[in-house]
């Protein structure tokens, strides 16, 4: 092995090294500012898990609306529909 290989592994040896650490910390909300001062960030941000309850809330909403189109409630009320639609079209004509 020549000098320059065993540097081009150092190298990259380090930088993978630094890319794990990166996504180590960035996993675990370990942040650090410009003066390398390390912070933990809290995962419990209560505005957050508002806007998530809301919005799994919200696909609820969209699942019933989605399946319910299909029960026989939607059925019958969409033959109903049909049905005036049918007698409104042979009164215009």
């Amino acid at each position: 092995m020549s000098f320059w290989t065993a540097i081009v592994l150092l190298v990259l040896i380090g930088s993978v090294t630094k890319v794990l650490t990166a996504r180590y910390r960035a996993q675990h909300g370990i942040t650090a500012d410009r003066h390398g001062n390390e912070n933990y960030v809290s995962r419990t941000d209560p505005g957050a898990q508002r806007e998530i309850e809301d919005l799994r809330e919200r696909i609820k909403v969209l699942e019933r609306i989605a399946t319910d189109g299909n029960s026989l409630d939607a059925r019958e009320t969409k033959r109903i529909a049909a049905e005036i639609e049918a007698l409104r079209d042979k009164q215009a004509d």
